[in-house]
């Protein structure tokens, strides 16, 4: 009995070596990829099912940031936006469906720190300013969205009144 079954395992194994030797690379690469996000959603599920939820978030957390969602934006990128435009409507600066501009003369250096999502307690270069603007406004750009184009207004405003205090 361990004989047959070793035999088996064995013939799937070579089957399986000859194929992917044979194969094309992007086959691979894509068959790859699709297992490497397969692989911990059953995982995950077999948890869940079980009754191990904690065990099963790690599994989910690794899979997050390769699922990409509308508009190219990985679910840890959509958060960070979320966050972004949590910050600019606790101030005010920003709701859906106004179509008015942000004034970056009534902007503080503070609240320019938190839309960059910088630290206001460090001093930064303008090197670092710019590096970390182009982070977010890359999430933000015109070009990603025509809805965006607000939100980059004020992050640029952000990025001036933050270059124009240090």
């Amino acid at each position: 009995m361990k004989f047959l079954l070793f035999a088996i395992l064995s013939a799937i194994v070579i089957w399986s070596l000859r194929s992917f030797v044979r194969a094309d690379a992007t086959k691979v690469a894509n068959k790859l990829r699709s297992l490497i996000i397969i692989i911990p959603i059953i995982v995950a599920a077999v948890f869940i099912f079980l009754g191990k939820f904690i065990f099963s978030l790690p599994f989910l957390i690794l899979i997050l940031p390769l699922l990409k969602a509308k508009g190219g934006l990985s679910l840890f990128q959509l958060f960070q936006l979320w966050r972004l435009l949590q910050v600019l409507k606790a101030s005010g600066r920003f709701r859906f469906g106004e179509s008015r501009t942000a004034q970056s003369s009534s902007m503080s250096v503070t609240e320019a720190y938190k839309i960059l999502n910088l630290d206001p307690k460090k001093k930064y270069t303008k090197d670092e300013v710019q590096k970390q603007w182009k982070r977010v406004i890359s999430r933000v750009h015109p070009d990603v969205s025509q809805d965006t184009a607000r939100l980059a207004s004020i992050v640029n405003d952000a990025r001036d009144t933050i270059l124009k205090n240090l």
